[in-house]
């Protein structure tokens, strides 16, 4: 259940929910990355640890961002999939990538990854956010 907020400012309610340094990373993997069990979001480059990951993907599910239904190929797995609500945090990902594109020391293999998506313009994303959608819901 989120706390109250600080303040209902909207740029404070959305820091609120993704101001941490692993909730956006978690995001990407699943959006980006197509990671859909635990396992696999654990395995990134970033190394986020197991505590950290179930609690960010326990309140990404309690905000209702994404959901974790039952694995029918595995019984004791779960699958994390993206809510309407956690498809249209896309223009957010893509405007973050552009601005590391911009003004960060990016590495090759990541601009190859997030320059068509940062440059894409909104044909793209909403391309790429009717795939999420037809993936997840």
């Amino acid at each position: 259940m989120a706390r109250d907020p600080k303040s209902f400012c909207s740029i404070n309610l959305a820091l609120e929910v993704f101001g941490d340094k692993w909730t956006l990373l978690i995001i990407r993997d699943i959006m980006l990355g197509d990671k859909r069990h635990f396992r696999e979001i654990l395995q990134s480059e970033e190394k986020i640890s197991t505590n950290i990951l179930t609690d960010r993907l326990n309140m990404l599910e309690s905000r209702g961002i994404l959901t974790k239904g039952n694995d029918p190929s595995h019984k004791q797995k779960f699958v994390y999939s993206l809510t309407q609500k956690g498809i249209d945090l896309l223009p957010v990902i893509a405007a973050m990538a552009q601005w590391s594109l911009k003004h960060e020391p990016v590495s090759a293999i990541s601009q190859q990854h997030t320059q068509p998506i940062a440059e894409g313009g909104p044909e793209l994303i909403g391309r790429l956010s009717d795939e999420l959608a037809t993936k997840h819901l």
